[in-house]
């Protein structure tokens, strides 16, 4: 990649990372594919891959079960770090920053835009949970199914979650290790800037 100039990037993070979506969802297979890294009310740290599913000026938004282990964390430390990798960009970008639910409806309009198999998923898994063999999950599976017609209500265990960026950092691989990055912090007043050595 050529160098990653301060003067080739927008003043607001949020426009950045646009910029830098766009590019990665016409050439990555996964563009959407993200860590989400929270901590427990022990502070034991934890990260695992989820699906970004928006963003705007509000933040960065996914969706889980509230009841999975990260649904708890965030309950108890709602704060989180994201980080999305595009490998064959050789780019990456990190957030932090509170977390809080979105409202109801937005997860409901999410929930519907789902295809049928991923509705039933969310009722029928109790995420995080021991099972004892692949065949109770099928007869979960099986069970809601028969449960409900077409119209397939949102769990109320289910919904979005938002990333509210304090921090956002715009990394871009460079030859001998010595990478382009740039933190954007949240001042009083709008976006600080600053290049990090790498």
């Amino acid at each position: 990649m050529p160098a990653l100039d301060r003067e080739m990037l927008a003043a607001d993070p949020i426009a950045q990372f646009a910029d830098w979506w766009r590019r990665a969802a016409d050439e990555v297979p996964l563009p959407d594919a993200m860590t989400l890294a929270s901590a427990g009310a022990d502070g034991s740290p934890d990260a695992r891959m989820v699906l970004l599913k928006g963003f705007d000026e509000r933040g960065f938004r996914f969706h889980t079960n509230y009841s999975s282990a990260k649904g708890r964390q965030l309950a108890a430390n709602p704060r989180a770090a994201l980080v999305i990798y595009w490998r064959e960009l050789d780019r990456q970008v990190r957030v932090r920053g509170p977390v809080e639910r979105l409202p109801e409806d937005e997860s409901d309009r999410y929930f519907q835009t789902r295809p049928p198999d991923r509705q039933i998923g969310a009722w029928a898994s109790p995420q995080s949970v021991p099972l004892r063999d692949r065949a109770e999950l099928d007869e979960l599976v099986r069970e809601t199914r028969e449960r409900f017609g077409a119209e397939i209500p949102r769990p109320e265990s289910w919904g979005g979650f938002l990333v509210r960026p304090e921090e956002i950092e715009f990394w871009q691989g460079q030859v001998g290790r010595l990478h382009d990055r740039f933190l954007y912090s949240r001042a009083r007043t709008g976006w600080r800037l600053e290049r990090l050595a790498p």
